[in-house]
């Protein structure tokens, strides 16, 4: 339940990040670090798995998607004036965007660990 919790919150970040900045580093690397880490929580408020598949997971679906973009997949797809498909799937390549994903996931695998060693409960961490 609190990783949905942090999903929510996080989502409500992003929307707000999404409306309100139309540039710099808060719009451009800051919300692609949190969004692995929004990814992430989602996953495990339905996945009960080890921290480290969900990360995984995430940041491969996040390197894929960035991955894409070198391939003009929204044009490709016909989707390349569609709004909501530029914001999920994003513009352009960029290798600071995978920077931002790989930092999103050591925090918060770093998190999770800091969580598990100091003996919390499954269903108590983060």
């Amino acid at each position: 339940m609190r990783y949905f919790l942090w999903f929510l919150f996080l989502l409500a970040t992003e929307t707000a990040i999404a409306i309100f900045l139309k540039s710099g580093f808060i719009r451009h690397t800051f919300g692609d670090f949190l969004v692995v880490i929004l990814l992430y929580c989602f996953f495990r408020s339905f996945w009960n798995t080890k921290p480290k598949i969900v990360g995984i997971t995430v940041i491969l679906i996040a390197y894929t998607i960035e991955f894409l973009q070198l391939f003009n997949f929204l044009e490709y797809m016909h989707l390349s004036h569609s709004t909501a498909a530029k914001l999920i799937f994003g513009n352009t390549f960029q290798f600071g965007d995978l920077l931002a994903y790989t930092l999103g996931i050591i925090t918060i695998l770093f998190i999770e660990h800091q969580f598990n060693s100091n003996g919390t409960s499954q269903n108590s961490r983060f």
